[in-house]
C-alpha cells in the first residue's frame, strides 16, 4: 500500500507547529464512484475514487456520506448523511479512500449495499485528527473497538510496523476486520470466539503495566472510551480519544455534536472528533455513539 503524504504531518508535527492536524475539505459535496467492495466478516470495506478530494486526510478526520441513488425511506423521506472516519487512503495510481461499514440501521444498510459502479456523495475530510506523539520516548499504543477500528487502521498505516495495536470486537465475525492491519494485532472478543475472551481495555491495562511511557490513541464505543480515559488518567498516560456524537452537517452549523469538556462545550465536528483525554471529565455523555 502507498503511504499517505500526511504521515509526517499527522504524527510528526505540522510544518507551522500547529497541534491540530486537519486537512481542509473542498467546498461542497462531490460525487465519487464506488470502485471496490471487500467483505470482512460482519463488516464491508467500501472503496471510492475521490479524485476531487485531498489525497492526505489525517487519521481521525471524518467524511459525511450518502448514496447518490435511493437515499431515503420507502415513504420518500430522505436520510441525513452519515459521518464516517476513513479507514484507508491510497494515492497511487489514483486517489481513493475506503470506509469500514457495519449495517446497524437503514442509512448504513444502504451504504453497505453499495456495489462497484454505483456512486457515493461525500464531503470532507472534516474535523481534527490524531495529534503528534508528545515525545520521541513515548511508544504509540493504538486501541480500537468495533467499527472504531477504522480510524485506528488509518493511523496504523502511517506508523511503523512495530506499533502496538489492540482491538476489541463482539465476535469472530467482527474480528475479521483485524486482518486489514499490516501490523500484528492483539484481539479480544466479548464471546471468546477469537483471540482473548476479554475486553480490549483488559489488554490495554496489561500493556500500560508493561510500559508506563506509552501514549494511547483510541476509538470505539463510549463505554470503551470511558474505560480507556479512566485507565490513562489513573496512570498519567497521555491519550487521545476519537469520539462519536450525532452529526447532521459535519461543519458546525447544526450543533448536533456538542459535547462537554472541562473547559466548556465544543463541537466535535470542528474541535474534534479527536480530543485529548485529559480535557474530559467523562467520555459518557448524552448523544455519545449516536
Amino acid at each position: 500500500m502507498t503511504s499517505s503524504p500526511a504521515a509526517g504531518r499527522a504524527l510528526g508535527g505540522a510544518e507551522d507547529g500547529a497541534e491540530e492536524p486537519r486537512t481542509p475539505a473542498p467546498l461542497g459535496r462531490r460525487c465519487a464512484a464506488v470502485i471496490g467492495v471487500e467483505d470482512h466478516g460482519a463488516y464491508r470495506l467500501i472503496w471510492a475514487s475521490d479524485t476531487r478530494g485531498p489525497p492526505d486526510p489525517c487519521p481521525g478526520q471524518f467524511y459525511m456520506l450518502a448514496t447518490a441513488d435511493r437515499w431515503g425511506s420507502e415513504d420518500g423521506r430522505p436520510y441525513l448523511p452519515r459521518a464516517f472516519s476513513h479507514a484507508r487512503v491510497v494515492s497511487d495510481p489514483a486517489p481513493r479512500v475506503a470506509f469500514l461499514l457495519d449495517a446497524v440501521g437503514p442509512g448504513t444498510e444502504r451504504l453497505g449495499a453499495l456495489e462497484p459502479g454505483e456512486e457515493l456523495w461525500l464531503s470532507g475530510p472534516f474535523g481534527v485528527g490524531f495529534r503528534p506523539v508528545p515525545a520521541s520516548d513515548h511508544r504509540p499504543v493504538l486501541v480500537g473497538g468495533g467499527i472504531g477500528a477504522a480510524p485506528i487502521l488509518a493511523l496504523a498505516d502511517e506508523l511503523d510496523s512495530g506499533t502496538t495495536v489492540l482491538l476489541g470486537f463482539r465476535s469472530a465475525a467482527h474480528a475479521d476486520a483485524a486482518e486489514l492491519f499490516a501490523a500484528t494485532v492483539a484481539v479480544a472478543t466479548d464471546d471468546g470466539s477469537r483471540g482473548r475472551h476479554a475486553l480490549v481495555t483488559d489488554l490495554l491495562r496489561e500493556e500500560l503495566d508493561r510500559d508506563p511511557e506509552a501514549v494511547v490513541y483510541a476509538c470505539g464505543p463510549p463505554p470503551m472510551l470511558e474505560a480507556v480515559r479512566a485507565l490513562c488518567a489513573a496512570r498519567g498516560t497521555p491519550a487521545q480519544l476519537a469520539l462519536e456524537s450525532g452529526m447532521a452537517c459535519g461543519f458546525g452549523a447544526c450543533f448536533g455534536c456538542v459535547v462537554p469538556t472541562r473547559n466548556g462545550f465544543v463541537r466535535l465536528c470542528l474541535d474534534g472528533p479527536v480530543l485529548d483525554a485529559d480535557r474530559l471529565e467523562t467520555a459518557l455523555f448524552e448523544g455519545a455513539g449516536q
